[in-house]
């Protein structure tokens, strides 16, 4: 696999750090879950919806082929432990509020010192350095701060709401991918690591260039409603249908505005379309509103069959993680036990990754690595006896 021999000690937690080092231990790292010695460790082991094994369906979507190593970061003796580790590794993960991995002693110069190759990123909501560099918060906070709950605003209520997905976390998951096999591709060359300073609310920015129109030519704030992505195009927003199912329209081409009004016998209202989006376009969306409204969603998908145009019903997670296509696509695994798991999204033709369903216990791998370090057997049974390891 690709990443077969790549060493990763991850001592972050939730969703973006873990995220992003399951794709690495996807593809043949040997990721190490570095967990507080706190009784509980890794937080989503405990968060939200369990499956009858009484394992979080979160934890087991980020956690699955790595080894835990539960420790006491501020022990000594274990932090020495930690050292002799990442003197070892490859890549070090880590999403402490800043300037907490200084004050353990074991931030990017510390390890560096002892291991110039180390490629040592860090996740924070706001950085490691400006105004904001203190404030605590998570995906949520970072969406509301950079403006995408203001742009979701509701199409008949205009009241900010909650995003549907954590793209924060995301965002900072999939940056943080990129700058790390950068990263390691430019040490291959230099022999020397790097910091990554990775910031949620950065990442989150960077994924705006469709929607910044207004802001950056215009020197406005974003009417979102007014706006293509978010129902401003007559054909880019959700309609529903007589049974009170949905269906989108997702294509605003105007050879897919034409494809459509031909198929509904109104070719005279094709003008709108062509129209910038907002309240130019209103004449459209409401007969569309009128329009979808007649039939049942089955009826409109028999009628759409056929015709060259971007749309889709709404589904529900649910049903998406059922369509037959999806299961072809390797997206849903199911381990020995009957528990389901998200896939492998990248796919590879030569060396594709593997996903190792088993979950790691709570500090199950602890002594393996203790002694995988150097430590002899005693300075194992003292840690462990501490709680330290």
């Amino acid at each position: 696999m690709k990443l077969q021999g790549l060493k990763v000690l991850d001592l972050s937690a939730f969703l973006p750090g873990p995220h992003m080092t399951m794709m690495m231990a996807d593809h043949g790292a040997d990721v190490v879950m570095v967990e507080p010695a706190n009784g509980v460790g890794e937080p989503t082991r405990v968060i939200g919806y369990k499956t009858e094994d009484g394992v979080s369906v979160w934890f087991r979507n980020i956690a699955r082929g790595k080894r835990s190593l539960k420790i006491n970061l501020k022990d000594p003796e274990a932090r020495e432990l930690f050292l002799k580790l990442a003197a070892e590794a490859d890549v070090i993960v880590e999403a402490f509020r800043p300037g907490v991995v200084k004050r353990l002693g074991v931030d990017y110069d510390t390890i560096a010192a002892i291991n110039p190759r180390i490629v040592y990123c860090s996740i924070a909501g706001f950085g490691q350095d400006g105004k904001y560099v203190n404030k605590p918060g998570h995906d949520l906070t970072m969406e509301a701060m950079a403006g995408l709950v203001d742009l979701n605003r509701g199409l008949t209520d205009d009241k900010p709401a909650s995003p549907s997905i954590p793209a924060a976390d995301m965002a900072a998951s999939l940056m943080a991918f990129a700058a790390i096999m950068m990263a390691l591709y430019r040490r291959a060359e230099t022999g020397k690591g790097d910091y990554i300073d990775l910031s949620m609310y950065d990442a989150l920015l960077a994924w705006t260039p469709n929607v910044l129109g207004p802001v950056f030519a215009d020197n406005a704030h974003p009417v979102a409603k007014q706006m293509r992505p978010f129902g401003g195009a007559a054909m880019y927003r959700p309609y529903e249908t007589k049974d009170g199912k949905f269906l989108v329209l997702g294509g605003s081409e105007h050879h897919f505005a034409k494809n459509l009004l031909d198929a509904l016998g109104r070719p005279d209202l094709f003008d709108y379309a062509k129209l910038e989006p907002g309240p130019g376009q209103d004449p459209l969306k409401r007969y569309f509103e009128e329009t979808f409204a007649s039939k049942t969603l089955e009826e409109w998908s028999a009628f759409l069959k056929d015709v060259d145009l971007c749309w889709a019903p709404v589904r529900s997670l649910k049903d998406a993680m059922e369509d037959p296509y999806t299961i072809s696509r390797g997206m849903v695994l199911t381990d020995a036990d009957g528990n389901k798991h998200l896939g492998i999204p990248i796919r590879f033709r030569d060396e594709p990754g593997r996903a190792t369903l088993s979950l790691p216990a709570y500090g199950a791998d602890s002594e393996a690595l203790a002694g995988e370090a150097g430590l002899d057997p005693a300075a194992i049974a003292a840690l462990k006896a501490r709680g330290a390891i």
